[in-house]
């Protein structure tokens, strides 16, 4: 992508007078719906709880934009909640899961488009010695948790409050009353048992960090972490913490784990290592890597990796990992963000976003702020740059991005149904298109605020 002459001028807020969107058909599809699954949906954020109104159902994606049922035309901010880093339909994308699906979908055996794929992540990313494909980031999670604990035979898991690595029974847990205690289940159907094999710790708290290993260093298979936490607001770490992370691990011999589901090919190739240099044992990810298509993907060092049936005695299996058609979607998607400076260009977008969001806020008085990192960015009612631990979210304000939500559908963009949700930026999102969104947020803040 080359920049155009003008694209360093500031963006001027453009009064775009909003327009109510059509609701009609996806009303008739969210009654049929709701006969058919819980909710009326097949994962929880999808069904507008948290911004009102009825979901809307998608039938096209081109490029940075999405069609609704409806007809309505957005310029869409979520991206599949991120992984179409490349923008809906891709080309090249579309062109290898075309070619390989009129091959066979699926074989259930080893195909050449799962070693075509590994040995390109592996040759661009030297701490990932050995890696298995999956069909989802939870299960990636899942299995980078089982392995931690039979390789070192042990129990306990650290995980940090704020982040999220999916519907997994043993991390589905809510920090308890102390500094570092034991976690209590949050969620029906998850023993308390079970959840008590977790040790839950605040985000950006080195004293607590230091505790939870102190009172259980020798019993702690693996600590586990988003390194950009993405899944519960942006809560940006510094990079101390996370070096401290590093070095108690180390110390004590438990199995780090980054889960990279958001971060990873998003930040940056080799995912937030592109940022903090941070070396986990072991990554998970999932999102990008798919091309989006359903593929998750963990690894590692080599000594942790050989662990994994049926080279060890950690059983993990699956009919569906590594198919042939995701594999073809990944390595499609992944040649391209591999180009020289496809990053650089995509993180100077989004910083051109939020710049002009921030100027905008500060010069009204608006206790707002949009932080980000590469092409991830989110927004939150508040004055100052960082909110870094889940404790620093008012969950008042979601009332106010509920209105936001609302006034940026009115103003043809398509934002996350969740203020806890971030957004993303893709290749095909140009400069038309940030200035579109930029003179969208500031006029709907104008209007929220």
């Amino acid at each position: 992508m080359t920049p155009k002459a003008d694209e360093s001028r500031s963006f001027a807020v453009a009064k775009k007078p909003p327009m109510p969107i059509r609701r009609t058909r996806s009303e008739q599809l969210h009654a049929e719906a709701l006969k058919l699954f819980p909710g009326g949906v097949n994962s929880p954020v999808r069904a507008f709880r948290s911004v009102g109104g009825t979901p809307l159902f998608f039938v096209r994606g081109e490029g940075a934009e999405v069609v609704d049922a409806d007809g309505n035309r957005f310029i869409d901010l979520c991206h599949s909640w991120g992984p179409l880093i490349l923008g809906h339909a891709h080309p090249a994308v579309v062109e290898a899961i075309t070619r390989t699906a009129a091959k066979g979908s699926t074989f259930g055996a080893p195909t050449e488009e799962e070693n075509l794929l590994a040995a390109f992540v592996m040759e661009r990313i030297p701490f990932v010695q050995r890696m298995r494909f999956v069909s989802s980031g939870t299960e990636a999670v899942m299995s980078a948790i089982r392995l931690a604990r039979g390789a070192t035979k042990r129990d306990l898991i650290i995980k940090f409050d704020g982040c999220y690595h999916g519907h997994f029974d043993s991390l589905l847990v809510n920090a308890g009353s102390g500094l570092a205690t034991l976690g209590t289940s949050s969620s029906a159907g998850v023993p308390e048992a079970l959840a008590q094999l977790t040790i839950v710790v605040p985000l950006n708290d080195e004293a607590a960090l230091e505790a939870a290993f102190a009172t259980y260093g020798d019993r702690i298979a693996g600590a586990i972490i988003e390194p950009v936490p993405a899944n519960n607001g942006l809560l940006l770490q510094e990079h101390t913490f996370l070096r401290k992370l590093r070095t108690l691990c180390t110390a004590h011999g438990t199995v780090l784990i980054f889960d990279e589901v958001i971060s990873g090919f998003r930040v940056g190739f080799a995912g937030s290592f592109c940022t903090n240099g941070i070396v986990p044992d072991l990554v998970t990810y999932g999102k990008i890597i798919g091309g989006g298509m359903p593929v998750g993907a963990y690894g590692g060092r080599a000594d942790l990796m050989r662990h994994i049936a049926p080279e060890g005695p950690v059983y993990q299996a699956g009919t569906l990992s590594g198919n042939p058609v995701a594999m073809a979607a990944g390595l499609a998607q992944l040649t391209t963000c591999a180009q020289p400076g496809f990053y650089t260009e995509l993180e100077r977008r989004t910083r051109m976003l939020c710049d002009a969001v921030n100027t905008h806020a500060r010069s009204k008085g608006h206790a707002y702020h949009i932080d980000h990192i590469g092409s991830i960015f989110w927004g939150f009612f508040a004055r100052g740059e960082h909110i870094r631990s889940a404790s620093g979210i008012d969950p008042a304000s979601m009332r106010s991005y509920a209105k936001l939500h609302a006034a940026l559908l009115e103003r043809g963009v398509y934002a996350a149904p969740s203020g806890y949700e971030v957004g993303f930026l893709s290749a095909a999102h140009t400069h038309a298109h940030v200035e579109h969104v930029a003179a969208a947020w500031c006029d709907a803040l104008d209007a929220v605020l």
